[in-house]
């Protein structure tokens, strides 16, 4: 367990001992672990330089314990550090992506910069993808977050995509899990996959957005409100890049059919969206944009976090991703930058 603090086995075992027996010596320890002095005292050193351990003020030849609590505090934070730390790096795509959206949509002068044209309001972005989704000759890739999809929405959709798999085109899309809370976007999910299509889910998505034959993209101005406004893209370096995103998502993502949203990833690990949850509070996010995020109520989401805290027995969510983290059940995924 104390593998993922920096700590090997050997320096574990004689924690433990440690932690059974204060005081006890290296000869003693070393009878109790069936192991040669040596070895213990190797252990020693290891737990003395992560600081867990120190030479005791009443015998210095003998050493003690560092309070536990204060100890592995310290050992966790520097966990959660690395974590974030990675976190980042698997982000970097996405925040790279973001600041290029930005680029694009910022106007100077009233000209629309290369590669880009900006659509305000439902008609105008409306009549738009239907352009695209009728010229479409080879696929169709979709990113729908937040979990049930409007009436309208998907009665737009249901003609275009028809259409499309008429015409063989392969139609990919990847909805948040909670879809299978609404019996209108879970109809339609399964509509799309009994006729040819292919649709998979992910306990959270960046952002909405469209990909037609690899050439165009179709994304929100703001991914926080996707009705306001959309860029569509066409140049060969930021759609390339959002086909990457999609592609990463993809492969990560659960078949709508398989009935595996519940599975959890080792004996005490985490489901998709678990994990996603932990990962989002780590990240400061507060239980209203988890449950956006996610696509689910800020009721649901604040009793899976209940959930969590008690399975790990944590005091505090900070404690509750620390303690996590240590247990080596996240592993970070594409985590999206703090909101403002």
């Amino acid at each position: 367990m104390l593998k993922e603090l920096g700590l090997d086995s050997d320096g574990e075992s004689v924690y433990r001992v440690m932690l059974r027996r204060p005081g006890v010596t290296v000869e003693e320890t070393a009878v109790e672990l069936r192991w040669p002095p040596e070895r213990v005292a190797s252990a020693i050193e290891e737990l003395q330089t992560l600081e867990l351990v120190r030479p005791s003020s009443e015998n210095p030849r003998q050493m003690r314990l560092v309070n536990p609590e204060l100890g592995l505090e310290s050992l966790l934070l520097r966990q959660e550090r690395a974590l974030l730390e990675r976190q980042e790096a698997m982000a970097a795509t996405r925040l790279s992506i973001t600041r290029m959206l930005a680029d694009y949509g910022a106007m100077e002068s009233g000209q629309e910069p290369p590669g880009a044209r900006q659509f305000m309001g439902m008609d105008a972005i409306g009549a738009q993808i239907e352009r695209y989704a009728h010229g479409c000759t080879s696929e169709v890739s979709v990113f729908a977050p937040r979990g049930a999809q409007t009436e309208e929405a998907l009665a737009a959709a249901r003609p275009l995509d028809r259409a499309a798999l008429s015409r063989g085109v392969r139609l990919r899309y990847v909805y948040l899990e909670s879809l299978r809370n609404d019996p209108a976007t879970l109809s339609y999910a399964q509509w799309l996959d009994e006729n040819g299509g292919h649709v998979r889910t992910v306990p959270q998505l960046p952002l909405r957005m469209i990909i037609y034959d690899r050439q165009t993209a179709v994304v929100p101005i703001d991914p926080e409100a996707a009705a306001n406004g959309v860029l569509i893209l066409h140049g060969t370096g930021v759609v390339t890049a959002l086909c990457t995103l999609f592609e990463q998502f993809w492969q990560q993502a659960t078949p709508l059919g398989t009935g595996t949203r519940r599975t959890r990833s080792g004996e005490d690990g985490l489901t998709g969206q678990e994990r996603a949850v932990l990962e989002l509070l780590m990240a400061g996010h507060t239980d209203e944009v988890v449950a956006r995020k996610l696509g689910i109520s800020v009721r649901t989401g604040r009793r899976i976090t209940a959930e969590l805290m008690n399975r790990l027995q944590a005091r505090s969510r900070f404690q509750a991703g620390a303690v996590a983290t240590a247990r080596g059940w996240l592993t970070p995924l594409a985590e999206p930058p703090a909101d403002t």
